[in-house]
């Protein structure tokens, strides 16, 4: 039996109250065995997990169609490992009162009112049709504050959460630019690459019409057709700092001829060892540059980063509090490996649970945790650094579209990942410390919707 502890005014009492109850009033309890659908006993239907063999195989290299441009994969070496105290290295203590929070709605910053529509931006008449075309009408915080300033070429700093729209924030002013004089060139460098698929996919959608081209620069696809691509003549640049820097050292991208650089989600790429390859990429480029750097967090080494390559920068910050207030947060207490799998299949029944990320720390268990679920009807996929690019490329898109239930992943291969409709993240494995936390609850709850984070924990 395990019970799930709602959240209370003290740790102790929340520990008092523990109770066999869902944070939706469902009963949990594995003792119950009842053979109706829903409990964890009741397998689902034999239709079993996502077939590898469905979907697209198309790999990921740069296309010459207008607007289009390759991914590939494999970024750089991963980030260093978290701490283990089995390998002798610390791991951080975190309090479970940070995973209970039933206040979902509540939140400690003034709400902002956008004060224009795209429509006002001073924008090229097809762009706007674009943007129109995509349902985009009124902006978002981030985009209201930073399209004007990048309009204006100025240096921006942007401290936003993943899913605030920053994306757009930096393309539909970039984008304008390259429209005005075919000749600008932009480069945008992201942590992930997924996230520079994201990136590519919302170029293509925004230049529709425009004869630009883009090519994606990131690991794993042949480096060859993607010096084919730059040679052939591209407007904007899209790659890990890897990459990228790869390229550069070959002498198929030069530095001088971009004019405007994006670091997306910088804290991450310092966070996963890019600090000197970013370095070296900003100091190749003019000084007369235009940089944007868009950030989750503001540390000091971003900071420093801003210092030494921006010029008088305008920061915008739309950071809300810490932990998310559109996700309802709980704990589960579970004893051993057999009870925490069972419960887990149990919340898996739940029909309001259609797309869930799992969190685990090793990729050895996150292949071992996608079996187990397929085995027991679960449509689920692993996604790790292990992994062939098209695996990865398809486990996110199944589980974009639907066509799986749960995508168990690493917290590396998880970043970047932007899927606006996650129902339900669990934290299979705890954290190593409050920060990776807040990164994996952020990945639902988005899009005014509220989202559900669950995390396992030893019972006491």
């Amino acid at each position: 039996m395990y019970t799930i502890t709602t959240g209370g005014p003290s740790s102790s009492e929340a520990g008092s109250r523990s109770r066999s109850q869902s944070p939706h009033g469902r009963s949990y309890s594995p003792s119950s065995s009842s053979s109706r659908e829903g409990g964890y006993s009741h397998p689902r239907s034999s239709q079993g997990g996502y077939s590898r063999d469905g979907g697209s195989s198309r790999g990921g290299y740069s296309s010459r169609a207008p607007s289009r441009g390759g991914y590939a994969t494999r970024g750089r070496s991963p980030a260093p490992r978290a701490f283990n105290a089995k390998r002798g290295f610390r791991k951080d203590y975190i309090d479970e009162k940070l995973f209970i929070n039933k206040e979902a709605g509540v939140t400690e910053t003034d709400h902002y009112t956008p004060k224009h529509k795209f429509t006002d931006f001073n924008i090229a008449e097809l762009l706007s049709a674009n943007l129109t075309a995509k349902g985009l009408t009124s902006p978002s915080p981030i985009q209201d504050q930073a399209i004007p300033e990048v309009l204006l070429g100025k240096d921006v700093i942007g401290i936003a959460s993943t899913g605030t729209g920053k994306t757009a924030a930096f393309l539909i002013p970039l984008i304008n630019k390259l429209v005005a004089d075919n000749n600008h060139k932009m480069m945008i460098l992201c942590p992930t690459r997924e996230l520079a698929m994201q990136v590519e996919a919302e170029f293509v959608a925004f230049t529709r019409g425009m004869k630009l081209f883009s090519v994606s620069c990131v690991g794993g696809a042949p480096i060859m057709r993607q010096i084919k691509e730059l040679e052939l003549g591209v407007n904007a640049v899209i790659g890990t700092p890897g990459r990228v820097k790869d390229l550069i050292e070959r002498g198929k991208i030069k530095m001088d001829y971009f004019d405007s650089i994006v670091l997306d989600e910088a804290d991450r790429m310092l966070d996963m060892g890019f600090i000197d390859d970013m370095r070296s990429i900003l100091g190749a480029m003019p000084k007369t540059k235009q940089g944007l750097f868009f950030s989750a967090t503001f540390s000091p080494d971003i900071k420093r980063l801003c210092t030494d390559f921006l010029n008088n920068p305008i920061t915008i910050s739309v950071k809300t509090r810490d932990t998310a207030s559109s996700v309802m947060q709980d704990v589960i207490r579970v004893n051993g490996d057999n009870e925490k799998v069972e419960a887990l299949h149990e919340i898996l029944l739940k029909p309001e649970y259609s797309k869930v990320l799992i969190f685990r720390e090793m990729k050895r268990h996150v292949d071992g945790l996608a079996t187990e679920l397929t085995k027991r009807g679960f449509k689920a996929l692993a996604l790790h650094g292990d992994m062939h690019n098209r695996e990865r490329e398809r486990a996110v898109k199944a589980l974009e579209a639907g066509k799986v239930q749960v995508v168990i992943a690493t917290d590396v291969a998880a970043r970047g990942l932007d899927i606006s409709d996650i129902s339900l993240v669990v934290n299979y494995d705890i954290p190593n410390n409050y920060e990776t936390y807040i990164h994996r609850i952020g990945r639902t709850g988005r899009a005014k919707k509220i989202g559900s984070a669950l995390t396992f924990v030893p019972r006491r």
